[in-house]
C-alpha cells in the first residue's frame, strides 16, 4: 500500500523519498529532542507502517499499528501553522480509526505546545483552548554537555574513569573504526545476537518475555539501519578486540548544537567497553558536527536504563508530551 486517502488528504508511504521534504520542515522547528530527525524515525519504523502528508503547510507523520492510526510526532513546521494542523490531523485519525481513543500525537516538544496558546484568538483562556484535549507528560530525553562526557572530571565521574582505565589496561590491543556497512554489517548483527543471549542468561525468568518483545523491534531497527546506512545521515563507530567486533554505536546530528546517540551495544562480558566507546563516540560527534550537547534519548520507562543515564549527570532533562482527545 503506497498511499492512503482520508478526508481529501493523500497520505504517502514514509520511506527514503520523504527524507528531503521532512528535513526541510524540521529546520523550521529546530528542537533538540532525539525524535525530531528523519533517520531516527525511519530506522525505528521498521516494524510498523508510516505515512505522511502536508497539512496546513506542516509535515505530518502518521503510523499504522494493527490498523489504527496515530502520530509519532506533532505537525512539523512554523508555529503559526501548528495548532490548525493538529486539529486537522485528529480529524484524519478519527476518520480512519475504529475508535477515536486510538487517535493521539506523541513526542510533542513543549515549544510546540506553546502553539496551542500563541496563535488563538486574543482573549481565549488556556483552559478553554484545552477543553477538548488532554496533554500528558511522558518520558524525558537525557542531554549532556559534550565536555562533561569527554573529560569525566570530578568525583561524580570517578567510577566511569575507573571502568575506562581498567578496560584500556586489560585490552591494550583494542582498536576503533568508523562504521562501514559492507565491512561491519554482518558482525554487528552477530554481536547483537550475542548481546541478547547474554542478557537473557542473567535475567530473571519473569522478565525475559517482556525483554524479548522489545528486542524484536530493536533487531528490525538495526537491520534497517545497516541496510540503508549509506542513504541516511548517520555516523557510527565500532570497537575491535583481537580482530573481533565487541561494540558498536550509531548517532546523528539533530540541530546546530546537539547530536544524538541512536543506539549502542557492547559485549556484555567486556567490562568497561560501554563506557569507553561512549566517550570515544562523543569525541567523534563533537569533531564531526561541532556540537555542544549530546542527546542519548529517553529511558523507555526502564528503571535500570534511567539509572545508567542519570549516572552521567545530564545537563538537561527535556520532557516529551502526548496529546489525547477528551
Amino acid at each position: 500500500m503506497s498511499t492512503l486517502t482520508i478526508n481529501n488528504y493523500t497520505l504517502k508511504h514514509f520511506d527514503l523519498r520523504a527524507k528531503e521534504e521532512m528535513q526541510n520542515y524540521l529546520k523550521q522547528v529546530n528542537v533538540n529532542l532525539s525524535d525530531y530527525t528523519f533517520s531516527g524515525n525511519y530506522v525505528w519504523l521498521s516494524t510498523a507502517t508510516g505515512f505522511y502528508a502536508i497539512v496546513n503547510d506542516t509535515f505530518c507523520l502518521f503510523i499504522l499499528n494493527s490498523g489504527e492510526m496515530s502520530m509519532l510526532l506533532p505537525p512539523l513546521g512554523k508555529k503559526k501553522n501548528t495548532y490548525k494542523a493538529i486539529l486537522e490531523c485528529f480529524e484524519i485519525m478519527n476518520t480512519h480509526n475504529s475508535n477515536r481513543n486510538y487517535s493521539k500525537i506523541e513526542y510533542v516538544h513543549e515549544n510546540i505546545l506553546e502553539g496551542f496558546v500563541d496563535y488563538l484568538e486574543e482573549g481565549t483562556l488556556i483552559y478553554e483552548m484545552l477543553k477538548d484535549f488532554i496533554i500528558e507528560k511522558k518520558l524525558v530525553d537525557y542531554i549532556y554537555k559534550v565536555e562533561d562526557l569527554i573529560d569525566l572530571k570530578g568525583d561524580a565521574y570517578k567510577s566511569k574513569r575507573n571502568e575506562i582505565n581498567k578496560f584500556k589496561k586489560i585490552y591494550p590491543n583494542h582498536r576503533l573504526e568508523i562504521l562501514d556497512k559492507e565491512k561491519h554489517g554482518a558482525d554487528i548483527l552477530n554481536l547483537f545476537n550475542k548481546w541478547v543471549k547474554d542478557r537473557t542468561t542473567y535475567m530473571p525468568k519473569e522478565e525475559v518475555e517482556v525483554f524479548l518483545d522489545g528486542i524484536y523491534f530493536e533487531r528490525f531497527a538495526i537491520k534497517r539501519l545497516i541496510n540503508d546506512y549509506n542513504n541516511l545521515d548517520l555516523i557510527g563507530l565500532v570497537i575491535y578486540i583481537d580482530d573481533e567486533i565487541k561494540g558498536f554505536t550509531v548517532g546523528e546530528n539533530i540541530n546546530e548544537d546537539t547530536a544524538s546517540v541512536i543506539i549502542e551495544k557492547t559485549d556484555f562480558e567486556i567490562l568497561g567497553c560501554a563506557q569507553f566507546i561512549f566517550r570515544e563516540f562523543t569525541k567523534l560527534l563533537k569533531d564531526k558536527y561541532l556540537v555542544e550537547y549530546i542527546n542519548v534519548g529517553d529511558d523507555m520507562g526502564f528503571e535500570n536504563l534511567k539509572k545508567v543515564k542519570m549516572s552521567y549527570r545530564p545537563n538537561m532533562l527535556i520532557p516529551k508530551y502526548t496529546i489525547y482527545q477528551k
